[in-house]
């Protein structure tokens, strides 16, 4: 499967720092390196591009104004209808994440502030949630809600260990959180079974489990049978299924084949590519392992399926961004970011007419969701720029000839 380093990164050509062309932004489309010039359109935000946060505050304002039952009832229809932002997030879980979010950001400022033993109290907002629940026994929305919640601040208990003395009340905090949850979500499946959200959190849930208990090829398998069309959901799976978490490398590369059948009709190959997508560029030696030919095919069924824009930028980013951060670490998988690189190649030439910045930014920080951002604007400019780079690396042969490229909706123009 694989040919010598020094062959595959010669074809790719990849420059090195000082070989790559070098950015002057001139504005927000046109960029000058050398004797050349890139002409790319930078994609604005839209209405379309503000209905995450509006789906976020929705859920924020219902659970402000106690309007329990509305929000469960706009829930459970976007729910039942699949329906999605345009960042393909579902609108379920963004109404729940506003509903939660009050109770969730103030024990994480409190932990933050590293005063929450003496200046909080850190079950108000939970237990204001557990009130509602009461008030709402046989909701399986306002259950996942609550059970969301407790799965959050689980996570923020987790994630402040910084003081050694504090590990133990933290992570039996942590567990308790977990364990709440493990009991409120059975519960909810019980009176939706067919609620690509609730499966969702169970699958979330996953992280609080042991080893021995986990099913989670079971377990997504159930929610990716709900939500085809969501490739996040596999995408979640190949990460869970590292070693590092509850699989082994032999049942990743099972799962991604076996997902590539099962969503043939929806992603064609894609489904293979959709799992190994995170896991390869999380783990060295599952990049090493993954069949990269059969990942290249499933990239091309997923822009046949999934020509945007948005679709685009991703899939570029991922190739030239995302992939080759673990650069140096093993030469087998040094083997496969270079063909991926290359991949990289054709999905900007032959397919993309627009710049995202803000999925370009989201690129280099491995599309990791938990990642803090103070500012909107400078994490796309970073975005902006590190896009710039790629493409112009690229195109550094006909930028260094003085050509002009431009990306225009029917294709690149040289002049």
């Amino acid at each position: 499967m694989f040919r010598s380093l020094k062959a595959l990164t010669a074809r790719s050509s990849t420059p090195s720092p000082t070989d790559a062309p070098k950015v002057q932004v001139m504005d927000e489309a046109s960029v000058f390196y050398d004797a050349g010039q890139l002409n790319i359109p930078v994609a604005k935000p839209g209405p379309e591009d503000r209905t995450s946060r509006q789906m976020i505050e929705r859920g924020r304002h219902l659970a402000r104004q106690d309007l329990w039952t509305q929000l469960s009832d706009e829930m459970r229809a976007a729910d039942e209808a699949r329906k999605k932002a345009p960042c393909g997030q579902p609108i379920a879980d963004l109404l729940a994440f506003g509903a939660r979010a009050d109770v969730v950001l103030a024990v994480e400022q409190a932990l933050a502030d590293g005063v929450a033993f003496v200046d909080y109290d850190l079950l108000c907002g939970i237990s204001e949630l557990e009130t509602e629940l009461m008030d709402h026994p046989d909701d399986p929305m306002i259950g996942l809600v609550v059970a969301l919640a407790h799965i959050d601040l689980a996570w923020a208990w987790r994630g402040t260990t910084r003081d050694a003395t504090a590990q133990p009340q933290h992570w039996s905090r942590c567990a308790a959180h977990f364990d709440r949850a493990a009991a409120l979500l059975p519960k909810c499946r019980a009176a939706a079974p067919d609620s690509p959200a609730v499966a969702a959190a169970e699958c979330a849930l996953l992280a609080g489990q042991s080893r021995r208990h986990a099913q989670v090829a079971k377990k997504y398998e159930a929610l990716i049978s709900l939500d085809p069309q969501n490739h996040r959901h596999m995408r979640a799976m190949g990460s869970h299924l590292l070693p590092r978490w509850f699989g082994s490398y032999q049942e990743l590369e099972l799962q991604a084949l076996r997902h590539a059948a099962l969503t043939h009709d929806v992603w064609g190959a894609g489904g293979y590519t959709w799992v190994q997508f995170d896991a390869i560029a999380l783990d060295p030696e599952a990049c090493a392992r993954v069949d990269v030919d059969y990942f290249l095919d499933g990239l091309r069924d997923i822009v046949a399926r999934r020509p945007d824009q948005q679709m685009i930028n991703l899939l570029a980013a991922y190739c030239a961004i995302t992939i080759q951060k673990g650069l140096g670490r093993s030469e087998a998988a040094d083997l496969v970011r270079a063909e991926l690189r290359a991949a990289a190649d054709w999905l900007i030439r032959d397919h993309m007419t627009e710049l995202h910045p803000l999925i370009w930014a989201h690129a280099a920080d491995g599309f990791n969701n938990s990642v803090r951002i103070p500012s909107a604007e400078r994490f796309a400019a970073r975005g902006h720029r590190d896009a710039l780079q790629a493409i112009a690396d690229l195109f550094r042969d006909e930028l260094r000839s003085g050509q002009s490229i431009t990306f225009t909706p029917s294709g690149l123009q040289f002049s």
